[in-house]
């Protein structure tokens, strides 16, 4: 059954011309990172430096672009990073990536090469379908603090991914909550790659593929569907 995903006219009326790739796919292999995971993570921040030419990714038009968005809904861009520029930061970092497991490592290792927010949620724990709303700030996001479960609410007009147990990601794509999270055991999974203008279409496109790729080859057998850019569904 495919997951239903729907972009709020409030969220488009705050950044037109957003774009989203869906990969889902069940079947999955996961489990702790492998050799073969860790070299995409390490290609992945050697084709970042290639791609920046020594300039720090926020400079990067796209990331431009997305400060320029959280900036809109209220959100400091410099403090609470969207996740590929996040991601991208710890690359050119001396710490590097770090290594999660193979399903995260692989999105991550495709977020950092193409400079573009990559989320990847468990479809076995999304209830319903997903939507991109502003929040009324009344919504739950449960998330860990100190060791200990813990209940935070969004700010109101943030941007926020949820389904109908509450908010799955805070800000766009900063925060994941756990509730969701792609966990060794998963074995089925949707990836949202999302871009702004000027990226071109074409380019998140060849992004999902290759993610696409990516999953067949780490996980033979694994029934992936990539759903079209879909800049305008409601």
């Amino acid at each position: 059954m495919t997951l239903s995903l729907t972009v709020s006219d409030e969220v488009r009326a705050l950044a037109p011309g957003f774009t989203h790739v869906a990969v889902e796919a069940r079947g999955l292999v996961n489990g702790p990172s492998t050799e073969g995971s860790a070299r995409l993570l390490d290609d992945a921040a050697r084709r970042l430096a290639v791609r920046l030419e020594g300039s720090a990714p926020h400079e990067d038009p796209h990331m431009a672009a997305w400060r320029s968005v959280y900036t809109a809904f209220g959100s400091k861009p410099s403090r609470t990073r969207n996740s590929a520029e996040a991601l991208a930061r710890r690359a050119l970092s001396d710490a590097g990536l770090p290594r999660i497991n193979v399903l995260v490592d692989l999105y991550n290792a495709i977020s950092v090469a193409h400079l573009i927010p990559v989320g990847g949620e468990d479809l076995g724990r999304v209830r319903g379908g997903m939507r991109l709303v502003r929040a009324a700030g009344d919504e739950e996001f449960v998330t860990v603090a100190g060791g200990e479960e813990a209940v935070e609410h969004p700010d109101a007009g943030e941007v926020v991914w949820c389904d109908e147990a509450g908010v799955t990601c805070r800000r766009w794509n900063w925060r994941q909550g756990p509730r969701t999270r792609l966990a060794e055991e998963s074995t089925s999974a949707v990836f949202l790659l999302e871009s702004l203008p000027p990226m071109p279409v074409a380019a998140v496109e060849a992004a999902g593929a290759e993610l696409a790729g990516l999953l067949e080859k780490f996980s033979p057998g694994a029934r992936i569907t990539v759903r079209a850019p879909e800049p305008a569904s409601r």
